[in-house]
């Protein structure tokens, strides 16, 4: 399948792989990558710039497909050190940068300047619009389905999508609620010339992450994700679990007086890598999207990218031809 995304990435099919704090390691970038799609290390989950450099370096050694890396560009008295994180980026041949968070419109001189396709992840098509304002080469657009933050308006895909396709003139991918061929195509036919998966790789043979944390996923059914942080305007998408249920009861007796540090204990990172890498699924609030609903196994990338590939052509040349009249 040829788009405009599978051309600016250099990759097989339109599917990328969504940076994920504590998931996104060489391991899981290199088989999406491997399979066609386009693989992300998430740059934060690196502590220093020299550890990213050795991921990078890692990630080469596993795949000689494109990859790229995610930055998340967060509100931060103590900021990591976003040049030097970009040097190693630079300095490890990536061509690709996944842009979340803020806007990355400080970083985007020292990112173009080496030559490096950037897309960045928004909630909102006036976001998007500042993206492309600013250089971006492509856009994510996240819709109020997807794990993780989705912003604060609250505009799922159907709508998303195909506002995002009437204002922008760069490429766009879908994000939020895409798991298989099914969403590809629907995607696509809203405008969208690929599609971002995150919740859907974390239940793969590949994440590098605990069997806990997939079973939870392929058990989970589209009602079981709760939106935290309301009060703080910093949403997020989680499955339900102990520790989400704490939150919930602290945010409903705090109301709008809540603060991040009445939830602290049960949001950070710390603690979200004890349930992805060690299972103890009820330690803390961890992102994942009402996908859950659609995912009912655990195969390799590999096999997830090529059964979505192989769907979306027989949806495109049986079914939807099929409705058409001579």
């Amino acid at each position: 399948m040829k788009t405009r995304i599978t051309e600016m990435f250099g990759i097989r099919h339109p599917i990328i792989q969504g940076g994920m704090h504590h998931v996104g390691y060489a391991e899981l970038a290199s088989a999406v990558s491997n399979a066609g799609g386009l693989g992300i290390i998430t740059g934060l989950t690196q502590p220093t710039p020299e550890d990213l450099a050795r991921e990078i370096a890692r990630c080469h050694k596993m795949t000689d497909k494109p990859f790229g890396v995610n930055l998340t560009f967060l509100p931060s008295f103590n900021a990591p050190p976003y040049p030097e994180y970009i040097d190693a980026i630079v300095e490890g041949g990536v061509k690709a940068v996944e842009t979340a968070g803020r806007s990355p419109e400080k970083y985007m001189p020292q990112l173009k300047a080496a030559g490096i396709k950037v897309i960045h992840k928004c909630t909102s098509v006036r976001h998007a619009l500042k993206a492309e304002r600013i250089g971006c080469d492509a856009v994510s657009v996240d819709g109020f389905e997807c794990g993780g933050h989705p912003g604060e308006d609250d505009i799922p895909n159907f709508i998303l999508l195909p506002r995002a396709a009437e204002e922008l003139k760069i490429p766009f991918v879908a994000s939020g609620g895409m798991a298989d061929g099914r969403s590809l195509v629907a995607a696509m036919a809203l405008g969208a010339e690929g599609m971002n998966m995150g919740t859907r790789f974390l239940a793969t043979k590949d994440a590098p992450i605990h069997d806990n944390v997939k079973q939870a996923i392929v058990e989970a059914d589209e009602l079981q994700t709760r939106l935290i942080m309301r009060n703080l305007r910093n949403t997020e998408r989680v499955l339900n679990n102990a520790a989400v249920k704490e939150i919930i009861r602290i945010e409903k007796e705090k109301g709008e007086a809540e603060t991040i540090d009445d939830i602290r204990h049960l949001v950070t990172g710390a603690k979200g890598r004890l349930v992805l890498q060690e299972g103890k699924m009820d330690e803390a609030a961890w992102s994942c999207g009402m996908v859950a609903g659609l995912i009912h196994d655990i195969p390799t990338c590999d096999e997830l990218i090529r059964n979505i590939m192989a769907e979306a052509e027989t949806i495109v040349r049986q079914r939807l031809t099929g409705f058409l009249e001579d």
